[in-house]
């Protein structure tokens, strides 16, 4: 393939100045001044369509500027505004014609800030069987369906290969497998298929030399990757390592447990009570390594409760870790039948408790009954507790669950945006709203 001549031109419903930059590789040329459609083909530039009203769209590439992508230059030569209608809103999006006389024609494609970079496909996708949605397959990779819809052409601008007019309508069909995107165009005569690749605002704005900064992506856009996803799975991988090691830990923890009995002592006491009612008891050791101590009261309580004031006193240091436990139950029947609440039983845990010689001072309080409550104590050391395995667990889990109900909600936005919103059935009703299509 030959460079084309570039050929300067007037228009014949204005009398501007047009500049064919493709030569006879253009088929329709648009005058910048008047925006009359011409037939490239006819040396006179025979009038294809006239505007009554002149448009005010501004290519963001302007005509002419030359680009480098991915180490092929390309020339902007055309610009074409589309839309379709969906639940009676329209969505426009941008699409601009590139061309490289050595390697054809390429296209870009804009929406709200997102960017595809567009080559024609030179085969057709296959479809999969009884795949609902929609899925193709092209060159190895799976293709979802996206959505179908009518695009409108609304505004043109430069020159094309192909015989275009403002208002030509086209079934398009979008599917997509991130970043990837499979649209074919469907007209009487003929279908064409273009595969699109997500580009960054800030790669197109750099290999056209733009000024200024970009637009910000506004949404998520149909094909664009979510950079959540591969941190996601990473996560989850590390997450699913450090989980095993918790439970290795955690069963070794059961087994290598001591669960030392080292104090059991049962008392009793007639409420009301005062301060005199507080007492003592013999000085018990813990030996051993620094562990916790797990305290378990236990009273003869009906409908009723009891109260603890206990301080576990080093014998040799006067250190004191003071601590009150409640033991309270309740039962009874209603018209829902019966019902309890509580518990004749407390377990507690004190933690880190050095090897020496305790002792207890418990005082005892109950309500104004006159009755005796029968109680005992007794005291284990070194008993594993599985609430902080799972406080661990919990907390390990955290960031990959963040980052997976993330990697959710990115998807749940894109395919609201389609044919197939999450959560449809194939026989429920389309709750999602349609967007543009590229």
């Amino acid at each position: 393939m030959t460079a084309p001549d570039v050929k300067a031109l007037t228009c014949p419903a204005c009398g501007a100045a047009i500049t064919l930059r493709t030569g006879a590789q253009a088929l329709t040329v648009v005058c910048d001044s008047c925006h009359a459609v011409l037939d490239a083909k006819d040396s006179n530039l025979s009038i294809l369509q006239k505007f009554g009203v002149k448009l005010h769209w501004t290519p963001a590439i302007p005509l002419g500027t030359k680009g480098d992508l991915k180490g092929e230059k390309f020339m902007a030569i055309g610009f074409q505004v589309r839309s379709i209608t969906a639940d009676g809103e329209k969505y426009s999006w941008r699409e601009y014609t590139l061309w490289n006389p050595y390697q054809g024609y390429r296209y870009l494609s804009e929406y709200d800030g997102h960017w595809n970079d567009i080559v024609v496909a030179k085969s057709p996708p296959t479809p999969v069987p009884g795949s609902d949605p929609p899925v193709v397959e092209f060159h190895g990779e799976v293709f979802k369906h996206f959505q179908t819809a009518e695009a409108t052409t609304d505004f043109i601008l430069g020159e094309f290969p192909w015989q275009v007019k403002v208002g030509d309508k086209v079934q398009t069909n979008d599917y997509v497998s991130p970043p990837h995107m499979l649209s074919s165009e469907v007209t009487k005569e003929e279908t064409t298929w273009s595969i699109g690749t997500y580009s960054s605002p800030q790669f197109i704005w750099n290999a056209f030399s733009l000024p200024g900064e970009p637009p910000s992506p506004q949404g998520v856009f149909e094909n664009q990757p979510d950079d959540y996803g591969p941190r996601a799975s990473a996560l989850a991988k590390v997450f699913a390592l450090f989980a095993a090691l918790l439970i290795v830990f955690f069963i070794a923890r059961q087994v290598t447990a001591l669960r030392a009995p080292i104090f059991h002592q049962s008392y009793a006491f007639k409420s009301p009570t005062s301060d005199t009612s507080a007492f003592v008891t013999p000085v018990f050791p813990i030996t051993g390594h620094t562990s916790n101590v797990e305290v378990t009261i236990s009273a003869n309580v009906a409908n009723s409760w009891a109260y603890f004031n206990v301080s576990l006193i080093n014998d040799q240091t006067g250190k004191a870790i003071d601590f009150g436990r409640e033991v309270g139950y309740y039962y009874g029947s209603d018209s829902d039948g019966p019902w309890s609440e509580g518990s004749t039983e407390d377990v507690s845990y004190v933690p880190a408790v050095p090897p020496g010689n305790y002792f207890l001072r418990v005082q005892p309080e109950g309500p104004v009954s006159f009755s005796t409550t029968n109680y005992s104590i007794a005291l284990r050391r070194d008993v594993p507790r599985l609430a902080w395995f799972l406080i661990a667990f919990v907390l390990l889990a955290a960031v990959p669950m963040f980052m997976q109900f993330r990697e959710m909600m990115f998807e749940s936005m894109r395919w609201k945006e389609s044919d197939h919103p999450m959560g449809k059935t194939s026989s429920g009703t389309d709750d999602g709203d349609s967007s543009d299509d590229s």
